[in-house]
């Protein structure tokens, strides 16, 4: 099923913290696959569970870009010190691209769809869309951040 995208820089569900993910299950396993076609039909490289209307910390990340492509309940473990400014654009926001100042590189753990538990690096556009779809599930949009 293809989800709606939630739109707009004040919109609520885009504005808050998400809540934590107690238990994998089906509904969620669903919702997973939702996530993913419905990325992958807007030509993104990552979606998070509240740009769908969810408040979940949970997001998704296009499996052309990594081999992991979910993150439940994510945390960045790491940062590098090098950062670098690159435009960036949004499904929330869309037609809007500014320039973002990201961490070059990161270490993240998370769980996937399987309750593993995972640590990944990631540099480059990689690490930039994990930080981009973070800070969705902290509440923080591109427009927040623009340098």
């Amino acid at each position: 099923m293809i989800l709606k995208i939630e739109t707009g820089q004040n919109n609520p569900i885009l504005r808050q913290k998400t809540q934590k993910i107690e238990k994998i299950d089906g509904e969620i396993l669903n919702f997973i696959q939702s996530m993913i076609k419905t990325m992958i039909q807007d030509n993104g490289i990552g979606l998070a569970a509240n740009q769908t209307g969810k408040s979940m910390r949970l997001f998704v990340i296009n499996p052309d870009l990594s081999k992991k492509t979910v993150f439940i309940n994510p945390e960045i473990t790491k940062i590098s010190k090098k950062s670098e400014i690159q435009e960036e654009g949004c499904l929330s926001l869309a037609g809007i691209f500014l320039p973002i100042k990201r961490a070059k590189s990161i270490k993240i753990k998370a769980i996937d769809e399987n309750n593993e538990q995972f640590k990944l690096k990631a540099k480059g556009l990689l690490a930039r869309a994990i930080q981009h779809e973070l800070d969705h599930l902290d509440g923080i949009l591109i427009c927040d951040n623009a340098k």
